[in-house]
């Protein structure tokens, strides 16, 4: 067996099906294994910890060898709340060291090893979760008594605007700002479609703000306490929880803990009075007008964590906001946190972890189960320690190289946000960022992180693709498919369009002729395959081939291994070498997509009959 054959198939992540038993708790004993394949020529293997920093190795036993694998095994006891690990293999050629990010000949750096986390826990019901994100306004209007008028009121210097809700929204330089104007959408309206929702497959829904605002958006707050009259109120909020317990759901709620609308009273007080109790809520160099904004906009003032009073306020008080709204009758059960990537930071005074931290303990004290989800559009992964957020919006470590490989444009570039890419990413790169950034995170937080195709941020992923439904299948295959918890953004799954915000905030349409019913069925087909599947919703993964238009990985657990490929474009590959994944020859493999069956041969899968853009999903059935 070739050197790079062998390396290709020495594996371990922090899945069951190699960290057993659970629970995993400060004080307990954990079994760390390891597979390889027969041929690989190890005469020794070690687990490396660092109990209290200094290096301990610990020889691991050979196991039975399975198939075409050998197994190795030994025993580490979980010293510290946070316990790294990698392996050292010795050959006789030399040694080799396996941590979360690969196999390497060199020492690798502590940074990306193997990480437990015991006592750390995500709440488990997410890791099952198929979540869809509703833009209030936008999804279904079922109270028009509740409906914005034209007129009445203004937002921000602008009358506030009632639109139809077949109307497109209005584009930025047409005389109209983004904000002000409504289509009428509310809570009762989602509520009335519940049952869509659920013969969809969803089981869900993260709701953006909801509380009092004078904008549609509502990431401008005047007011925490209360949902939005426009959107129902408080009791469209309890009536929603109720519907949802009846069905199952869960339901998780935007809070934007960083900034305030500048209409709101603390901001209105802390601006005319500097000895207001709110004063210190707030960061001004000179008043009325000179104080710290989010980005500049000074419509939304920044909040300012080095007050002791705001923090009891937002979470750490026994009545503070971010508790409240978990209790009964509203009982939501977490948070998407906004910017958190900006929240407590000024300047000098970077508070954004300690208050994360604190964030956290608060809303667990509150509620254990509670799921706490962070907007980041960067590198989230210094909040996804296990003492902080639960989960990132998975811009970087999953949406954005995935649309780069697949999309004729930059996606980042469509919203403005990024130096333009002249190319479409290369299979190797998309994949080497994909295992970047699943390496910089302990498995207990992968199998958590909230993976997306688009969001109200940004533009629509059929317009990404430029249409191409072809590249959806592919895109939507892979979202659920891959580590962590998938999220469809309202309307994608029946072919909505929309570039860039406020246009990827379009109205649902209802008229089920507007609906591409193939995308819909392809939707609902994928979330049924997922929950019918414990590797997709549990298992770990290992990386078997990223190269010209193609690539292919294993998800796993004791029970199932599932085997997926997807391949953008037509190429000359037919053959996908399994060995490395324990597949050996004769392996009876089924197609989910069409039913067929394939037989591994020569220590390879067939890749005849896929298309030339498309994917495949293989369970192993032996």
């Amino acid at each position: 067996m070739s050197q790079h054959a062998w390396t290709a198939s020495v594996h371990h992540d922090g899945s069951l099906a190699y960290v057993t038993p659970p629970p995993h708790t400060l004080g307990h004993t954990v079994r760390l294994r390891l597979r390889a394949d027969l041929d690989a020529p190890i005469t020794a293997a070690y687990i490396r910890t660092s109990p209290d920093g200094e290096q301990e190795l610990t020889a691991m036993r050979r196991g039975a060898d399975v198939g075409i694998c050998q197994w190795l095994e030994g025993e580490v006891r979980l010293h510290m709340p946070r316990s790294h690990y990698r392996f050292v293999v010795a050959t006789p050629e030399g040694n080799w060291a396996l941590n979360a990010a690969g196999i390497t000949r060199h020492t690798p750096t502590d940074a990306q090893d193997f990480l437990i986390l015991p006592g750390t826990a995500a709440p488990a019901w997410a890791a099952d979760a198929t979540f869809y994100q509703i833009f209030p306004d936008r999804f279904c209007d079922g109270d028009p008594a509740s409906n914005v008028r034209s007129g009445e009121y203004r937002c921000y210097g602008r009358p506030v605007v009632a639109r139809a809700w077949d109307d497109l929204p209005h584009q930025p330089g047409t005389g109209e700002e983004g904000g002000v104007e409504f289509f009428g959408g509310d809570l009762a309206g989602i509520a009335q479609r519940l049952d869509y929702l659920q013969d969809l497959g969803v089981n869900a829904l993260y709701l953006t703000p909801i509380f009092t605002s004078p904008s549609n958006h509502k990431y401008d707050v005047q007011d925490y306490e209360h949902v939005d009259p426009h959107l129902g109120g408080d009791a469209a909020l309890a009536a929603l929880r109720t519907a949802m317990d009846a069905r199952g759901m869960r339901l998780v709620l935007d809070i934007v803990p960083n900034h305030t609308s500048a209409t709101h009273p603390w901001f209105v007080a802390a601006r005319e009075d500097p000895h207001a109790p709110t004063a210190e809520f707030y960061t001004f160099d000179a008043r009325p007008d000179d104080y710290t904004s989010w980005l500049g906009v000074k419509s939304l003032p920044k909040l300012n964590y080095r007050s002791e009073r705001l923090r009891e306020v937002m979470y750490a008080g026994p009545e503070a906001i971010m508790r409240r709204w978990l209790r009964p009758p509203y009982r939501i059960d977490g948070w998407r946190m906004d910017v958190a990537n900006m929240l407590a930071r000024q300047g000098e005074s970077q508070l954004g972890h300690k208050i994360g931290r604190a964030m956290r303990r608060a809303v667990k004290a509150e509620n254990p189960e509670a799921y706490l989800v962070g907007e980041h559009f960067f590198d989230g992964t210094s909040h996804l320690g296990g003492d902080e957020l639960d989960a990132g919006m998975n811009y970087q470590g999953f949406m954005f190289p995935l649309l780069r490989w697949l999309a004729p444009r930059d996606p980042e570039a469509l919203m403005g946000r990024a130096v333009t890419d002249a190319a479409p990413l290369p299979t190797e790169a998309l994949v080497a960022q994909w295992r970047a950034y699943l390496a910089s995170v302990p498995w207990q937080v992968a199998l958590h992180q909230f993976n997306l195709l688009g969001s109200h941020d940004t533009p629509r992923v059929l317009t990404v693709l430029g249409g191409d439904v072809a590249r959806l299948r592919v895109a939507s295959a892979l979202l659920f498919a891959f580590p962590g918890v998938p999220n469809i953004y309202y309307g994608d799954e029946v072919g909505l369009l929309g570039g860039a915000d406020p246009d990827n905030r379009r109205p649902m349409p209802w008229d089920p002729a507007a609906w591409n019913g193939d995308i819909q069925a392809w939707y609902r087909g994928l979330i049924a395959l997922r929950r019918s599947s414990p590797a997709l919703r549990q298992g770990g993964i290992q990386w078997l081939h990223a190269a010209d238009e193609t690539l292919a990985f294993l998800r796993e657990t004791a029970e199932e291994r599932v085997l997926v490929v997807a391949r953008r474009a037509a190429e000359v590959t037919w053959r996908l070498p399994v060995r490395a994944a324990g597949l050996a020859n004769g392996t009876r493999l089924r197609e989910h997509f069409t039913g067929a069956s394939a037989v591994v041969e020569s220590g390879a899968l067939s890749l005849r009959a896929l298309p030339g853009t498309g994917v495949q999903i293989w369970r192993v059935v032996e």
